[in-house]
């Protein structure tokens, strides 16, 4: 099979540089585009200077010239860029199969309505983690949601960065998802964001969050399942991005042979 073609978007960021090394370093793909917001400075420079082995691949803030040569976006940017990202992406994914890998955070609900639309054109796959064992978590969390669904308090515990611009995290969220979803109870309903002052007792059918922001965090969620005599916590660490950027490449992996629809890392995992 020849080489997967991978754009990243956000190339001079963290998270992009971290994807960018990670598709270096991958035997069956090949960086294929960069793209950056217009006035970046990296705008024109080369996508891999920063590990001292050119890809001879400019970092574009044009769609068009950004993935001209790829089959693949993979994108952590914000909820706007990305949006354009998907409208661009469908719109040429019939004619020549630019698939997504969306791991931004921080999207509305008409953001993801968009995407689903968007995914109607051109395979994508959307996750607010990539996070090969927080996916795994997800699924413990469905399994002991329904065995904890009564006579126990859910609280969802949350760490970052102190530069992260969302709150709760979108991976704290897609935990209060599952376990609302294995309860049979919508989170709109029964989320709790917020606590202060004279608040009366809890809340049993509530589903707390707390948000934690400072240093260099990279990703703490704990839910806390509390009852009377007992607690059970369930936790996932992140010490590096590099989790997310393996995960991408894995999902990358699974949309190679999906022409359209919309996945996430449930799908890629196999854990449906």
């Amino acid at each position: 099979m020849s080489a997967l073609k991978i754009a990243v978007a956000g190339a001079s960021g963290r998270m992009g540089r971290m994807l960018i090394e990670a598709i270096r370093n991958a035997d069956d793909m090949v960086l294929a585009g960069a793209l950056d917001v217009p006035g970046s400075p990296s705008i024109g420079t080369d996508a891999a200077s920063f590990l001292g082995k050119p890809a001879n691949v400019a970092i574009e803030s044009d769609l068009a010239k950004g993935l001209a040569n790829a089959d693949f976006l993979i994108d952590f940017t914000r909820p706007e860029g990305t949006l354009r990202h998907a409208e661009y992406c469908a719109a040429h994914g019939v004619a020549r199969g630019v698939k997504m890998i969306i791991g931004t955070t921080g999207l509305e609900q008409e953001a993801k309505d968009a995407i689903a639309t968007a995914a109607q054109k051109t395979a994508i796959m959307l996750a607010p983690n990539m996070s090969i064992g927080v996916n795994v978590t997800l699924k413990l969390l469905e399994l002991a949601a329904k065995s904890f669904s009564h006579g126990y308090d859910i609280e969802i515990i949350e760490a970052h960065h102190r530069h992260k611009v969302d709150a709760p995290s979108g991976t704290a969220l897609k935990m209060g998802e599952v376990i609302a979803d294995a309860i049979g109870v919508k989170l709109d309903d029964v989320a709790v964001y917020a606590r202060e002052g004279i608040t009366g007792e809890r809340d049993p059918s509530s589903i707390g969050f707390s948000a934690i922001r400072g240093g260099d965090i990279v990703g703490d969620h704990t839910v806390l399942f509390a009852g009377i005599g007992e607690r059970i916590e369930i936790t996932h660490k992140s010490s590096s991005r590099v989790t997310y950027a393996h995960g991408s490449l894995r999902a990358a992996r699974f949309l190679a042979d999906k022409k359209t629809g919309l996945y996430d890392m449930q799908d890629v995992l196999g854990l449906k």
